[in-house]
């Protein structure tokens, strides 16, 4: 039987336990390297949900962009600085479902949206629909609204904000509605606007927040947005100051917790923070913590399980140093560096921002010269990640390391860093760095897969590290500082004991002590699965939010 995917279906029956359908809005999805829909952590998850999803038999479908150029395509000016490239996207293994809806956006009210779905038998997920309004009958603006995930243009990012949120409602509407719709993030809220004018009960609305950054939590002019069809229908002076937070403001944020049933953060800190910063809003539904986690089948190398799970050191130190020479083919054709798969091989490798700190190591140069020059312990150090194309502060960042790392034959930063290289990172380093501020990263997922292919976590104490570390047996923990200290305070205090532990502890562990430094890799291994699978993750949310 051939399936077109244009009603509600899945190729099993689902589950009993997960039998309600439940239709998630993502702006992202990581799912695999050939459908380059994603920027960052958001969309791993996602992607990492959705292939959860499949695994359990749930009875869910995943609803997204399919975004004409992606993010941005990672490429080097001719001084090795970074330069974003713009590639048309091309995926010839999505489907037209033939579903084709409307929507209206400033003023034209015959925005044409198509839906492509992404065959749960490709990639291994649960069915995925994806939206364009790159449609033949649509004007040059409209067609251009999937141009780009997170769109530079203001106007643009509330037009994404509208195809996803109403476009995507009317999507699940045509393949037969969903039980719960499920928001991951902010923003899609229109559809919770759409939904509640078509009557779609309170209890039927379920949002995830994802970020305690001001950044992340988007505040826009009510006004504006009421003009552009934010809320799928013009709304009266008396409604628009009912969604008002201050002055003219709304929160997507707000506005979502006041009309979801419920709410999760990304982990159990986050879960207190996120509590703590929303607390002073009326009517704002209950937030639970959902720890976030990342895909063991996908991402664990299969030969490291085999070791780990018989428990046999050499095998899985063998494997490492496979693993680690085929990070160094990418490292030697990008940089023109050799690297040894014998040396101690440190990785920051995520999404560039401020509060993430990839250049702590710099932050003392004396200590970081002598790091990098020290023969007895040597290192080797990667760093990898895409900042966001007008955070201009983060490509600093990153250029001023490419400048730092271009003549030190032990230093790299590499481009491109999508699922391919992110999975090479995870399986080829021995240290996995984590440097965020303290309070400012929700969840971090990136330090799980890593610790799903022995390479241990050296990390500040923030987002999911709390529920995992256990400082000297499983990772390495920076001290928690005070986070209400001058950053500048917190940066120097954390520096220096960032070095004090790289120095005293990462280095002879791993070059004095190796049987130590393998029952690390192990007790991480037995502590990071399952608990943050996301099978796990998956199945509570079946279990706690929907």
């Amino acid at each position: 039987m051939i399936q077109s995917y244009n009603t509600w279906q899945h190729p099993y029956t689902p589950s009993k336990q997960y039998k309600k359908r439940i239709a998630y809005f993502s702006m992202e999805f990581a799912i695999d390297q050939a459908l380059k829909i994603y920027s960052g952590g958001l969309g791993f998850l996602s992607g990492s949900h959705m292939r959860s999803a499949f695994d359990l038999k749930q009875n869910m479908i995943g609803i997204g962009m399919l975004w004409k150029y992606g993010y941005y395509d990672q490429s080097r000016n001719e001084d090795q600085t970074l330069k974003p490239q713009f590639v048309e996207k091309t995926q010839n293994f999505l489907d037209d479902t033939g579903i084709e809806v409307e929507v209206a956006i400033n003023g034209n009210s015959n925005v044409k949206v198509k839906a492509y779905v992404l065959k749960p038998e490709i990639f291994g997920t649960v069915p995925l629909y994806l939206l364009s309004t790159d449609v033949e009958g649509n004007d040059f603006l409209s067609r251009t609204i999937t141009n780009y995930l997170y769109d530079a243009n203001e106007v643009t990012r509330i037009a994404q904000s509208i195809v996803l949120g109403i476009g995507g409602a009317k999507v699940v509407e045509a393949l037969g509605g969903a039980d719960v719709y499920h928001l991951n993030e902010g923003h899609a809220l229109p559809a919770f606007y759409y939904l509640r004018d078509k009557g779609v009960a309170r209890e039927q609305l379920a949002f995830t927040t994802h970020t305690p950054e001001k950044a992340g939590n988007t505040e826009r002019n009510i006004h504006e947005l009421n003009h552009f069809g934010f809320f799928g229908r013009t709304l009266s002076d008396d409604e628009l100051k009912k969604e008002m937070i201050s002055g003219d403001l709304l929160s997507y944020t707000v506005s979502a917790l006041r009309m979801a049933k419920k709410a999760n953060a990304v982990s159990k800190l986050h879960g207190k923070v996120a509590k703590e910063m929303w607390k002073s809003f009326n009517d704002s539904c209950e937030i639970i913590p959902i720890t976030n986690a990342q895909n063991l089948e996908f991402w664990q190398d299969t030969k490291l399980r085999k070791a780990w799970k018989n428990a046999n050191g050499s095998a899985f130190s063998k494997r490492k140093k496979e693993l680690k020479a085929d990070l160094f083919k990418t490292v030697l054709d990008q940089t023109g560096k050799i690297f040894d798969p014998n040396v101690l091989t440190i990785v920051w490798a995520r999404r560039f921002a401020g509060y993430k700190r990839a250049d702590m190591l710099l932050y003392d140069m004396d200590r970081f010269q002598k790091l990098i020059d020290n023969t007895k312990y040597p290192v080797q150090i990667i760093w990898a990640g895409k900042p966001y194309p007008m955070d201009y502060y983060a490509i600093d960042v990153f250029n001023k390391l490419v400048h730092t790392s271009k003549y030190s034959k032990n230093l790299a930063v590499l481009t491109g860093y999508e699922m391919e290289l992110s999975k090479l990172l995870k399986q080829g380093s021995d240290v996995w760095l984590n440097t965020p501020r303290i309070t400012r990263e929700a969840s971090g997922t990136s330090g799980m897969s890593a610790a799903f292919n022995g390479s241990l976590n050296v990390s500040t104490d923030d987002g999911w590290i709390p529920e995992f570390r256990k400082n000297g047996k499983n990772s390495f923990v920076l001290p928690a500082l005070d986070y209400r200290l001058p950053v500048e305070e917190q940066d120097r205090k954390d520096c220096d004991n960032l070095y004090d532990i790289l120095e005293k502890k990462v280095l002879k562990t791993y070059y004095d002590k190796p049987e130590k430094w393998q029952q690390l890799l192990f007790n991480a291994l037995d502590d990071v699965a399952p608990e943050f699978s996301s099978n796990r993750m998956a199945k509570q949310y079946y279990e706690e939010l929907y």
